[in-house]
């Protein structure tokens, strides 16, 4: 019998996500990571999705202060191996040690288009119209 597939993250996932984050910023905060690039970055790390087997560690990472996301992000997959194998101790309950991909997080992007979109005039007038035909009721 085959289990149905889902895109949805269950519980394990997620709680396995959230350890594997917590273990990649400890590794890039104690400096482990020797590049250049990596160590002079500041780099958030917003979210970890795991795959359904636990074998692959997606990295939504944000290099702040810096104008080329791309080259930062080129350097943490040169290095995902060596984070990989950083990861060991923090990560011993798991059965298999999850490879780690490393992608930029565009979220905040879309966040502020769509604060940019609810501020533009026009959809303030659109709100303040039907704001004031509510008063009016």
């Amino acid at each position: 019998m085959t289990r149905p597939t889902s895109s949805v993250p269950n519980q394990r996932m997620l709680r396995v996500g959230e350890q594997v984050r917590a273990a990649i910023s400890q590794v890039l905060q104690r400096g482990d990571v020797r590049d250049p690039l990596i160590e002079k970055t500041v780099i958030s790390i917003s979210e970890v999705r795991m795959s359904p087997d636990l074998r692959v560690a997606t990295a939504y990472v944000t290099p702040l202060g810096v104008a080329d996301h791309q080259a930062v992000i080129d350097a943490l997959n040169h290095h995902a191996k060596y984070i990989r194998g950083r990861l060991g101790p923090q990560l011993r309950q798991l059965k298999y040690m999850p490879e780690v991909r490393f992608k930029d997080d565009t979220s905040f992007d879309n966040y502020q288009k769509i604060d940019a979109l609810l501020r533009s005039p026009e959809v303030q007038r659109d709100l303040g119209h039907t704001d004031s035909d509510d008063e009016q009721e």
